[in-house]
């Protein structure tokens, strides 16, 4: 397909807001794929087109984390192939069952994570001790990678949100560090799946290519807010993805689309 100037400057600029967001929050996708459909893009090459790009802005975000030393090695090692399996594995039921079947349940879920975020509520226990590199951690790591890595292959919105969550809540972790965790698996996903998407022909690279640009910037900028203002920052991103969930569910009721 086509597309001008104009148009490929409106995805770069979705692709650098998404990126940005997504490497303070998740949920960078909902920038972007809303955008990708609006240019005229079928949605099998709008989700592997998004993958494309946004696979860009997580490996940016996660070498930004590493650098800051927000990211454990030893968890990376489990988490990371976990992802790419659960990707791969979610990336193929999504060629037999329609991802819509899940959307209105994990909408409704990633609403409620992302307020509960936002609010304060999902936080580390008072006095709880971090878990990292334990022994005894390993398959509660694998267990949270391998079916959100699966869910990130197979649909995608909120993946980020969600395993924030997971390792607040399981982990005990702040939610700085919890964001950059979030990320090493969060690029696993992407990376799979974007790989999946490109060999069934489903990414668009000419479009692909000047947004991963584009997200590559906007990785590093959103992981240095993170580092430079912790909390904060995350609280008012999540709170921001939370409300673009909201428009999106509303619309899609409405019009009774795909997206």
């Amino acid at each position: 397909m086509d597309l001008s100037a104009a148009q490929l400057a409106l995805l770069c600029g979705a692709a650098l807001v998404g990126g940005t967001v997504d490497a303070i929050s998740g949920g960078g996708g909902l920038f972007t794929v809303p955008v990708l459909l609006a240019v005229g893009f079928p949605p099998h090459l709008a989700l592997g087109t998004n993958k494309g790009q946004s696979t860009f802005g997580s490996f940016a975000a996660t070498v930004r984390y590493r650098h800051a030393g927000l990211i454990d090695g030893r968890n990376a090692r489990i988490s990371f192939p976990m992802a790419v399996l659960g990707s791969l594995a979610g990336a193929a039921l999504a060629l037999y069952l329609k991802p819509g079947v899940l959307r209105p349940v994990v909408m409704i879920l990633l609403v409620c994570v992302a307020v509960l975020i936002a609010s304060g509520r999902i936080r580390p226990k008072e006095g709880a001790v971090p878990s990292r590199g334990k022994k005894s951690s390993a398959l509660l790591i694998a267990a949270v990678a391998l079916p959100l890595g699966a869910y990130d292959g197979f649909f995608g919105p909120g993946a980020g949100t969600f395993i924030i969550a997971a390792l607040v809540v399981l982990f005990h972790l702040p939610l700085a560090r919890a964001t950059a965790e979030a990320k090493v698996l969060n690029f696993a996903s992407n990376f799979t799946a974007m790989v999946f998407f490109a060999h069934g022909g489903a990414v668009l690279w000419k479009a692909a290519l000047p947004m991963a640009a584009a997200q590559l910037v906007g990785g590093f900028v959103g992981a240095h807010l993170v580092v430079r203002g912790g909390d904060r920052i995350i609280r008012g991103a999540v709170l921001l993805v939370a409300i673009v969930v909201l428009i999106w569910v509303i619309r899609d009721a409405v019009t009774s689309r795909w997206f």
